[in-house]
């Protein structure tokens, strides 16, 4: 597992660099302003569907089936599996895209109510939306054929994707704004673009795997295909109740003040970098893994590798949990404050950031536990949980924002997380299937020390690093990071939470060819 989750690590990691690089871009050109809430709500409504839809409930469901298949029946079944499901899939992913451009303003009037007060900003968000969308019917693809990748333990494709999403956004932003009506419609056009380059990219890796897809086949309703459909039903709330929250986040911010909605977008940006690496990253090497453990009868194999799941996950999400709370405002400063994004808007920013860090350790334990449901042919379950965090993240939205406005909807989000995570864990413990086994425990706590050691060390640093101005900000936040970052391994294994010799005993099988 160690091998996919360094793959899938390493490749979100550059992807996640160059979206930073990507949002401090869109800052310095759009600021946080009317087009820039605009253009963030055009791109947050294909990205929802795209994670219900594709990445979340479609995964969920497929690549238990596609592995097990594979392993049981052979490549030539499991290749018509995929085959079937990406034909049902391209017929309702395309009739969804063309209502949903006919009905965009009737579907902005739900996802942006707020926007309606302003017609100007609303219409710019219709036309950026039905720029977007296809990118939909394109992105769901790549994910179906990531599955299938994944599915092989060809995990190096389908993660590098995503890097194409960032550098024609950049390019498009760069090259095409003089040649359409704002910069938000160069970005709209690069988003479009990107689904199109990133799905050719994973069908060619698949052909090279020794899996070449006909996408476009005659549609057939096998037991198969109708089991992977009745399990990604409930999936669609269950794996994607962390989207659905940010959804309702957008609906409520859209009635805040204008900015809300893109503070709290280079807020999310920031807090998704370890939530991608570590919790993308565990959670699609595990679920393969765990699938296979769960139907070949192993166990304690099964147990052991949740249990090192989560080892892995809170080693790192805590550390980076504590460091964005503790120094929210450099990062938020030296990311994105400069062009049309000052101050204000990053000191805005950096208190959302903040309230989203509190609740980073739940969405990636939600990554871990998820996996143990789906390869259990279990998507029920996470349905009742998330409709329950649902619930509890719009009622704290309703509540907290009359206080805290767009702050608020950020500690909502993490509070139900929290709740999410939770009861995903107790209901596993509660059949067997989650054991923590004596080692988790003892270097559970003992992680939680050394990242509050290094909060502390962090907001000592902070004052000291942070009067400088100008390039040396980038130096002084490096210098920040790596302070940290020494300061919590060290007391790690100080504590006996981490073994470094184990790590790179972890590290030295990782180089080794296969």
């Amino acid at each position: 597992m160690l091998r996919g989750v360094l793959t899938v690590g390493g490749w979100t990691m550059a992807s996640r660099v160059l979206g930073f690089a990507r949002d401090m871009l869109i800052a310095a050109r759009l600021g946080a302003g009317p087009m820039a809430d605009a253009f963030f709500v055009a791109l947050k409504l294909p990205n929802l569907f795209r994670r219900l839809f594709g990445e979340g409930a479609f995964n969920a469901a497929f690549v238990p089936a596609f592995a097990g298949t594979l392993a049981v029946q052979g490549p030539q079944v499991a290749r018509q599996l995929a085959e079937r499901m990406a034909a049902l899939m391209t017929i309702w992913l395309s009739s969804l895209v063309v209502l949903g451009i006919v009905l965009m303003p009737q579907l902005m009037t739900v996802l942006a109510p707020g926007f309606a007060a302003t017609p100007e900003k609303f219409a710019l968000a219709v036309e950026l939306t039905r720029i977007t969308f296809p990118y939909l019917l394109f992105i769901c693809l790549t994910a179906l054929v990531s599955g299938v990748l994944n599915g092989l333990d060809r995990f190096a494709a389908a993660a590098a994707a995503p890097v194409f999403f960032n550098l024609l956004s950049m390019a498009a932003l760069l090259g095409l704004t003089p040649y359409v009506a704002t910069p938000a419609h160069a970005l709209a056009w690069g988003v479009m673009a990107s689904g199109i380059v990133q799905f050719g990219m994973v069908m060619w890796a698949c052909a090279r795997a020794g899996v070449s897809l006909r996408i476009l086949r005659p549609p057939a309703i096998t037991p198969e295909v109708r089991q992977v459909l009745k399990r990604m039903v409930p999936g669609v709330i269950g794996a994607g109740v962390t989207q659905l929250n940010l959804a309702i986040d957008v609906i409520i911010a859209s009635l805040l003040p204008s900015g809300a909605v893109s503070y709290l977008y280079y807020a999310d940006r920031v807090g998704q970098l370890p939530l991608g690496v570590i919790g993308a990253a565990v959670g699609t090497a595990m679920l393969p893994l765990l699938s296979r453990q769960v139907r070949a009868g192993e166990s304690l194999s099964a147990h052991r590798t949740t249990n090192r799941a989560m080892e892995m996950a809170l080693l790192l999400c805590l550390p980076a949990a504590v460091g964005q709370a503790v120094a929210a405002m450099p990062i938020v400063s030296v990311l994105f404050q400069r062009g049309a994004f000052g101050p204000e808007a990053g000191a805005a920013t950096a208190a959302a950031l903040a309230a989203y860090a509190l609740g980073l350790p739940a969405y990636v334990l939600v990554k871990v536990f998820a996996p143990g449901f789906f390869a259990r042919g279990d998507t029920a379950s996470p349905v009742k949980v998330g409709l329950a965090a649902v619930a509890l993240n719009l009622a704290l939205n309703l509540l907290l924002t009359r206080w805290l406005l767009h702050v608020g909807v950020a500690l909502a989000t993490a509070i139900s997380a929290w709740f999410n995570a939770a009861m995903l864990g107790w209901l596993l413990a509660r059949r067997g299937q989650l054991v923590l086994d004596r080692r988790l425990r003892q270097r559970v706590p003992r992680l939680m020390a050394a990242a509050l050691l290094m909060g502390v060390a962090l907001s000592l640093l902070e004052p000291l690093l942070f009067p400088v101005a100008g390039p040396l900000r980038y130096a002084a936040l490096a210098a920040l990071i790596g302070a940290g970052g020494v300061v919590y391994f060290a007391a790690a294994h100080l504590f006996q939470a981490l073994d470094l010799g184990e790590l790179r005993g972890l590290l030295r099988r990782r180089r080794r060819p296969a």
